[in-house]
Parts: C-alpha cells; sequence; structure tokens
C-alpha cells in the first residue's frame, strides 16, 4: 500500500534537489533568450548568409533531441579540450537548445507587428540597432510572452535529462531514494508533485506578467 509516512520522511531532500532543477531551467532560459533574440534578428537579415546559417542552427537544435545534444555536448568539450562542471555543460546545452525555439517565437511575434512601425522608427533617424532594441523586440517579447513562459514550463521539465550527466537534481534524487527505499511509487509521486508546483507557480507568474504588460 501507498506509505505516506516515506513520502514525508523523503519529500526534504527531493525539495532540497529542486533548487538545481529551478537552477538549470532558469539558466538555460536566460541564455535562451538572450541567444534566441540575436538568433531572431540574425534570422531576419537581409544577408543570405547569416540569415542561411541561423536558419541552420535552429533546424538542428530544433530537430535534435534535447537528450542527444546533452550526451553529445556532455561527451565532446573533453575531447577538444574544454573541461567544464557537469553543471556549466548542462546549462549551457539548455540554453543552446532553447534559444532555437526562442527565436522562432520571436520571430513569429515580428511578423505579427506592422511593417509601417520600422518604416517610421528608420524615416525619423533611428539606426537599425535602435530599430531592433527599442521598438520592434520589446514588442515582439510581449507578444510571444505566452509562449515564452510556456518554454520555461517544458525546460522545468525537460531539466530531468540532466540527471543522466550526473547533476542531482529531482529525478537523479528520485532514484536514489528509490532505489534506497524500493518504495519508488511514493518517491516517484513526491517528484511528480514538486514539478507540478514548481510549473503551476510559474503558469501564475506569467499570467501575472501578461496582465501587467498588458495595462
Amino acid at each position: 500500500m501507498f506509505s505516506f509516512n516515506v513520502l514525508i520522511e523523503n519529500f526534504p531532500q527531493l525539495v532540497s534537489a529542486a533548487r538545481y532543477t529551478l537552477l538549470v531551467s532558469l539558466l538555460g532560459v536566460a541564455c535562451g533568450l538572450t541567444l534566441g533574440a540575436v538568433l531572431c534578428v540574425a534570422r531576419l537579415a537581409h544577408s543570405a548568409i547569416i540569415s542561411r546559417a541561423a536558419a541552420i542552427y535552429i533546424s538542428f537544435f530544433r530537430g535534435v533531441p534535447l537528450l542527444v545534444q546533452l550526451l553529445m555536448f556532455y561527451y565532446l568539450l573533453p575531447v577538444i579540450g574544454i573541461n567544464v562542471p557537469a553543471l556549466v555543460a548542462a546549462v549551457g546545452t539548455v540554453g543552446l537548445c532553447s534559444a532555437a525555439y526562442v527565436a522562432e517565437y520571436l520571430r513569429g511575434a515580428i511578423n505579427a507587428i506592422p511593417a509601417g512601425q520600422r518604416e517610421a522608427a528608420i524615416a525619423l533617424g533611428f539606426s537599425p540597432a535602435h530599430v531592433w532594441t527599442r521598438i520592434m523586440l520589446p514588442q515582439a517579447f510581449k507578444i510571444a510572452l505566452p509562449a515564452l513562459v510556456n518554454e520555461l514550463i517544458l525546460l522545468v521539465k525537460a531539466s530531468s535529462l540532466v540527471s543522466l550527466v550526473g547533476i542531482v537534481e529531482v529525478t537523479r534524487m528520485s532514484q536514489s531514494l528509490s532505489s534506497a527505499t524500493m518504495r519508488p511509487l511514493e518517491i516517484y509521486s513526491g517528484a511528480a508533485i514538486i514539478y507540478l508546483a514548481i510549473n503551476l507557480c510559474l503558469a501564475a507568474l506569467g499570467r501575472y506578467v501578461e496582465e501587467k504588460v498588458a495595462i
């Protein structure tokens, strides 16, 4: 039978491991937002070479499973002489993957902005850099906000994959506790509660930000 005592006794360790789940997810999405904005601008560039290079990047990271990317980069870096902690490799891979999706979200949002706004900004003497940083991208982030919040929620769930490179986040801790207690149902139920709580909080935060931005 299901034992609440086992769940309660081991729940604090799962909560403690959740800090790595949040760390990987938040740092990954921060990298993804930054690089994604750059990729979006490159994807819409007039230069065919720059646009094609961005398109290839996006196609690769959207087409290859995150698990394969994580293992590939984790084992590739030492081969080329770059030794970094597993956490850095995991955050970097998650950020690179997230950037591809963010770039497409922003590109779709920019296409929804009336072309007259860019033309008016150019007519007023704005430089191309200022057109992007002060007019186009701020509006694109606002339009794409629901999709970006959804991306963060997906990253929280995908962060369970980093357990394969030795990072003790919620899933890895669940595996360890399950083996130690021989009570997998209770342990994984606790993990499910933590993931659900995190994502519900993120969804609520996203709705709050959307309401504030809409004002």
